[in-house]
């Protein structure tokens, strides 16, 4: 334990610029994969016919090995936190995607009828009545994408990415355990940090009685 802290202490400016930079991997891709994701799962709930092939594509991508996913990026594209963004957004995405579709076609169908029975639009049954009822399992799959987000993104050292993954490179390159311990131990912090941030949002903004409280 003494040399773990010892490890921490010495290599501390490395520690401190990874957890950075993988911060800003996790950020910046699971905001682009909200982004997608999101209008995207709507779109799909709205005209069920493109639901499969669309979940179907992502699921695809969701089943490479997501080393070589950075290996077949990298030829295409080169090396750097684009690529690294790149892979981690299509690593987000199916959670999303799927989790937004559940939600919405789940709805009990009396509830939109009543909806429009009261003259309500689709936008209007959108925002009032679908997606607050779809709410939490869309914010389970955004809790979901997020720590796969930032597991994964240790990988971004691979193609000269940065992140915590430099940390643990260096670590298992030089056979120190603790310089291992100490990439590994903040990844693993930073995903239950982000997981307990996006459930208190979940839990402010689920409408009362839908909150389950998981």
């Amino acid at each position: 334990m003494q040399k773990f802290f010892e490890t921490i202490q010495s290599r501390s400016d490395l520690i401190q610029e990874a957890f950075i930079q993988h911060i800003y991997l996790s950020f910046i891709a699971l905001a682009v994969g909200i982004a997608i994701s999101l209008p995207l799962g709507i779109f799909v709930a709205r005209y069920r016919k493109f639901a499969e092939p669309v979940i179907g594509i992502t699921a695809i991508f969701q089943t490479i090995p997501s080393l070589a996913l950075f290996g077949f990026l990298v030829p295409l594209i080169g090396i750097g936190a684009k690529t690294a963004l790149i892979a981690l957004i299509i690593y987000a995405l199916l959670p999303i995607l799927r989790n937004t579709y559940t939600g919405i076609t789940s709805i009990d169908g009396s509830i939109i009828e009543a909806g429009r029975g009261m003259g309500m639009t689709k936008s209007q049954l959108l925002w009032q009545i679908e997606f607050p009822l779809a709410l939490p399992f869309i914010m389970a799959g955004i809790r979901t994408a997020t720590v796969l987000t930032v597991g994964i993104a240790t990988l971004a050292t691979f193609v000269g990415a940065g992140g915590l993954g430099d940390v643990i490179y260096r670590g298992l390159q030089s056979y120190n355990n603790s310089l291992v311990l100490a990439g590994a131990l903040p990844v693993a912090l930073l995903a239950i940090l982000f997981d307990f941030a996006l459930k208190l949002i979940e839990k402010k903004s689920t409408p009362k009685g839908l909150n389950t409280g998981g």
